[in-house]
């Protein structure tokens, strides 16, 4: 998989997910398997710059490359302006959200909005890919509702504007994330274009399912997002399977103690501890989803308010899981869906 001047180490991206893929996710999933991951968007409004969000989403030090950021509007000059600002904060790569179906981002006609308007859509790409000298990607959806899916003619845009990688997420914006992605939009798209790589994205959760996708679309590379929530380690896993047709075995609870303990540290450095705390309460429940002992677990974690209590009770947690056996076991199955 090629983006520019960037050979990804293999077929697997992060999707960008509001509120999830950080520099400390982003990190962690490149470390556990995944070949590139795409920033939480980044607005193009210029006077949100210097608010303390976007300047840690715009920060990327210490980040294994290719940095790809994305970024979201509805005007083609704020958004050439956004590209360059993001350049000057160390992205490499630009994607451009056209998929989000969010009703605050939709609703001020950017994200998967813009596929109403076509026209716009190519002043849009236009602008960015002249405002910058690296690579520009772009995230879409199949169409603004199922009687509307135009991604082939959206594919066609891109294709013309020089955009070097298109991923398509397999609902249209109407769907947002109810019933089940599909896959002959994305197969269209692949068939129809000439020489831009397509991600295939949506409901992606095991080795098989993303072979099954690649094969059936023809697609480039797959992008995963909601099922590595709390699991980073399924790009290792996907990667090995399309290495080797196998499985690779279910992680020990030692291991995942210390990734998840690491990844704590990482989340409380980057945000302090007042909203580090906070924000690790939702991967510690993503982690711990399904195993014994989770739910009051997950109860008690969302009471404490400091570091110390957090780490102690992560830490007491997989202590007594590890009585139940060396590995992972879950006694649920959760059914994971969305990006």
């Amino acid at each position: 998989m090629q983006i520019g001047p960037y050979a990804l180490k293999n077929k697997l991206i992060v999707a960008p997910m509001a509120g999830v893929t950080d520099r400390p996710f982003r990190q962690l999933c490149k470390h556990m398997g995944a070949g590139m991951a795409v920033s939480e968007m980044v607005s193009s409004n210029s006077l949100l710059w210097g608010s303390e969000k976007t300047r840690r989403r715009a920060s990327h030090e210490g980040e294994v490359a290719p940095v790809s950021v994305q970024i979201a509007g509805a005007d083609p000059k704020m958004m050439a302006e956004a590209a360059r600002y993001n350049v000057d904060q160390g992205a490499q790569i630009i994607d451009i959200n056209m998929g989000c179906p969010a009703k605050k981002i939709c609703n001020v006609m950017a994200g998967s909005a813009l596929l109403q308007n076509e026209s716009l859509i190519g002043k849009i790409l236009d602008a960015i890919t002249h405002a910058v000298d690296i690579p520009v990607t772009l995230k879409i959806r199949t169409g603004w509702d199922t009687q509307h899916k135009n991604a082939v003619t959206v594919a066609r845009i891109a294709e013309n504007a020089g955009i070097q990688a298109l991923a398509i997420h397999g609902r249209t914006r109407a769907c947002a994330y109810r019933g089940e992605a599909e896959y002959d939009t994305i197969a269209a798209v692949k068939a129809s274009t000439k020489t831009i790589p397509i991600i295939a994205n949506g409901d992606i959760t095991t080795p098989e399912k993303a072979k099954q996708v690649m094969e059936y679309t023809g697609a480039d590379a797959v992008m995963i997002g909601r099922a590595a929530q709390g699991r980073p380690w399924i790009f290792r896993e996907i990667d090995y399977y399309f290495k080797t047709g196998k499985y690779l075995p279910t992680p020990e609870v030692a291991e995942i103690h210390q990734v998840l303990i690491s990844h704590l540290h990482d989340l409380y450095k980057f945000y302090g501890e007042y909203s580090g705390v906070r924000i690790a309460r939702k991967h510690i429940s993503w982690y711990t989803r399904g195993l014994i002992g989770s739910a009051a677990f997950r109860h008690t974690m969302n009471q404490l308010q400091t570091i110390d209590e957090q780490l102690a009770a992560t830490n007491t947690f997989f202590y007594q899981l590890a009585n139940y056996g060396q590995r992972l076991t879950y006694i649920e199955d959760e059914v994971i869906t969305g990006v």
